[in-house]
């Protein structure tokens, strides 16, 4: 999986590419704690790019929401692809985070 970051007006934006799985979740939850660490607030996800999630990215996404509810901050992803969708709906995700399309 590639992440790129972007920071505009206080709003960080990780656009993430490929698969977010049980070998590249860790990836993603490192490059998460540093941007807690800079108390980061604002975070959104850019999925255009996601073809797959498994229950260890969903571990790190619940992760993410959970650090920035506690920080008053926000999570949002945008741009998320069916497939991904399906697997958010299926596990009940779409109730706990904030998703545009």
């Amino acid at each position: 999986m590639d992440i790129s970051k972007k920071t505009e007006n206080d709003v960080c934006e990780l656009s993430l590419t490929g698969r977010l799985d049980t070998t590249t979740a860790p990836q993603l939850e490192e490059v998460l704690k540093e941007l807690f660490a800079q108390e980061t607030k604002d975070l959104v996800l850019d999925m255009s790019q996601l073809d797959y999630i498994s229950s260890a990215g969903l571990r790190v996404l619940l992760f993410a929401q959970k650090s920035l509810n506690a920080a008053s901050g926000k999570l949002t992803l945008k741009h998320v692809k069916p497939e991904v969708m399906e697997v958010f709906e299926i596990t009940g995700f779409t109730d706990i985070l904030s998703i545009e399309n």
